[in-house]
């Protein structure tokens, strides 16, 4: 690698060293802009001027239409600026003009000092744009403090210029984020939005609801109206309407104790029904006794033996009630005296609307009350009154039961009548 010749790099060095800075002028006239120090133009075009200002004054001074790009276009005005030049006087007059307040409040300062330390309260503050032209242009603005201010003023820029960078990238961010909270709150209202609407839905229901509640409220009321007035137009037109109110209640508690008196009354029969066939059993017991005594007939034991049996001649007997395991035992009972067999369960299974029909079709009715329904019944008991029928009421389903009850109904045949004889 070859070493780079002295002389050149003595040229460099050279070169990079800024110019010396002109003498400070000894009136106290205002410095004007190509009257400033090499250096001064970038940084007081490129702070104190917007570029569509520069660009306007440019495109005024020179008679037509700036083409250039904004660094082509900020480069050729610090060159323009540098003399005195049509350019440089319309940037002086259009800086003196924007800035006057700044110019003024710096020329109270009579030294250098005291134009030094306005300048560091200025540096402070938000725009410097200002006191940066009317420091830079002071008549006591020495070259040691213009560098200084331009060297702050340089350092501001590349502060800037991060700074610019650093909120760039946080721009970015807050984009991002904007975008992903955007959506997030698109879907927020679409939700709100659909809520609202489900609300305003369920609003406008319960207010129908309201609405048909009342109408009915008012009919109701209405309804109440006209049967009060039809109940005075009644009481008026019928005297003693209430009196006889009080008799059909009257008439109706009377019912009910007549029917609790009747349903006391079966209770009795029943009752009166078990000692009886426990009297007849007792009886047969008795009777049954003398057969195994030593000596005995055997005729009077077999005519003993023999039960009385009940002839019904082809009439319809109709059992109401009873187990279904015993249906058979009875049909049998009552064909084998030469009868019809009619059943209806007492409303389990069969409806209670038909026991009419069957009651209708039976010649007897023997009603086992202790297997029917209480409705079952009454309809026997008021059909057989009604229509004079024989009717038998057993208290528990049996066999021998339903013997007695037949024996109740129908008398003993004249064979067994015979036979006993």
């Amino acid at each position: 690698m070859c070493k780079p010749d002295p002389l050149q790099l003595d040229a460099l060095v050279a070169a990079a060293e800024p110019p010396a800075r002109r003498p400070p002028p000894q009136s106290s006239r205002r410095r004007r802009l190509w009257e400033l120090d090499g250096h001064a133009h970038c940084p007081v075009l490129g702070v104190c001027l917007p570029m569509h200002v520069l660009r306007r004054l440019l495109t005024k001074a020179l008679r037509s239409e700036a083409q250039a790009d904004d660094y082509e276009l900020h480069c050729g005005a610090v060159t323009e600026c540098k003399a005195r030049t049509r350019v440089a006087e319309a940037v002086q007059r259009e800086l003196d003009q924007r800035y006057a307040l700044a110019v003024r409040q710096a020329a109270r300062a009579k030294t250098p000092e005291a134009l030094a330390a306005w300048w560091d309260e200025a540096l402070r503050g938000q725009d410097i744009a200002g006191p940066l032209w009317a420091a830079l242009t002071h008549p006591r603005c020495t070259p040691a403090l213009a560098c200084r201010i331009e060297g702050q003023v340089h350092m501001l820029q590349h502060q800037a210029g991060m700074a610019a960078r650093v909120d760039l990238d946080r721009f970015e961010a807050l984009l991002l984020e904007n975008a992903v909270l955007s959506r997030e709150l698109g879907g927020a209202q679409q939700r709100s939005m659909r809520q609202v609407a489900d609300h305003a839905r369920r609003a406008e229901e319960l207010q129908a609801q309201i609405v048909s509640l009342r109408a009915q409220l008012i009919v109701r009321d209405t309804a109440i109206a006209g049967l009060r007035e039809d109940l005075q137009a009644l009481e008026t037109a019928v005297p003693g309407l209430e009196s006889r109110f009080e008799l059909v209640r009257a008439n109706q508690r009377l019912i009910e104790r007549v029917h609790q008196a009747e349903r006391t009354q079966l209770q009795s029969l029943h009752e009166v029904e078990r000692l009886r066939r426990h009297a007849d059993e007792l009886a047969t017991e008795l009777q049954r006794r003398p057969a195994h005594r030593p000596g005995a007939v055997a005729g009077e034991g077999d005519s003993s033996a023999e039960e009385p049996v009940a002839r019904l001649d082809d009439q319809a007997v109709l059992c109401v009630g009873g187990r279904p395991a015993s249906v058979p035992v009875y049909r049998q009972l009552i064909e084998r005296t030469g009868g019809r067999f009619l059943h209806h369960d007492g409303g389990d299974e069969d409806s209670v609307a038909k026991l009419d029909a069957t009651l209708a079709a039976a010649d007897l009715v023997i009603c086992q009350t202790g297997c029917v329904s209480h409705d079952a019944y009454w309809r026997v008991k008021d059909h057989c009154k009604r229509t004079g029928k024989r009717c038998v009421f057993v208290e528990s389903p049996s066999g021998a039961g339903l013997k007695r009850a037949l024996l109740t109904l129908v008398p003993v045949s004249i064979d067994h009548v015979a036979k006993s004889s």
